[in-house]
């Protein structure tokens, strides 16, 4: 009878490809960082909760949902290889959102409302 092992991080032994822990580490064999959004309630959105290390989406999953979610804090999980995420860097924060204060038009700082007009 054959039975299958599941191993999870830092558990696979040196035997089956895992780290000897008295070698200097080797980032080549770490496992890829997946970014966790979870979703506390139906009909919000999503919020980032934190960064785990998985193997692949399916185990990224499940260690998300081990990790975040132990007290029934979610209705729905996202996790996206941290690779693939692209933001802007805050010290070209003043620069890239610039072009936007130039279009004083997208602010309702200047339009006159009605009297009638209440809770704008």
């Amino acid at each position: 009878m054959n039975l299958i092992k599941k191993y999870y991080y830092g558990d696979i032994p040196e035997e089956k490809g895992g780290q000897d822990k008295s070698t200097a580490h080797d980032h080549s064999k770490e496992w890829p960082m997946w970014e966790v959004f979870i979703r506390s309630k139906a009909g919000l959105d999503h919020k980032h909760a934190g960064s785990i290390h998985a193997a692949d989406a399916a185990m990224a999953l499940e260690n998300a949902r081990d990790v975040y979610t132990r007290r029934m804090e979610g209705v729905s999980i996202w996790v996206v290889e941290s690779k693939h995420i692209h933001a802007t860097e805050s010290a070209e924060a003043d620069a890239f959102f610039e072009p936007a204060n130039d279009k004083i038009f997208r602010h309702p700082t200047f339009y006159n409302l009605p009297d009638e007009v209440k809770y704008m």
